[in-house]
């Protein structure tokens, strides 16, 4: 089996893995800030949650980059 693959199949597994097991602590933190007026602390999990879409934004290009390059290596 090609590394390549591989590195593709464990990233795109791990990414998924770590982003579920994230979503019910950003769902609680949404629940926080939409019941309370602003404040700092509000404002720190506000970012957090902004800083999550980011993260799972990129890990999702990347994986969409890792298929295409997998593909491309092995079919090209």
């Amino acid at each position: 089996m090609d590394i390549l693959l591989l590195i593709t199949i464990g990233f795109i597994t791990i990414g998924f893995v770590v982003l579920t097991s994230m979503k019910k602590d950003m769902e609680s933190k949404l629940a926080f800030i939409t019941g309370k007026m602003e404040n700092e602390e509000t404002s720190a999990k506000a970012k957090s949650i902004i800083w999550w879409i980011v993260s799972a934004t990129a890990w999702g290009i990347v994986s969409i980059l890792l298929i295409v390059w997998c593909f491309h290596h092995n079919f090209g």
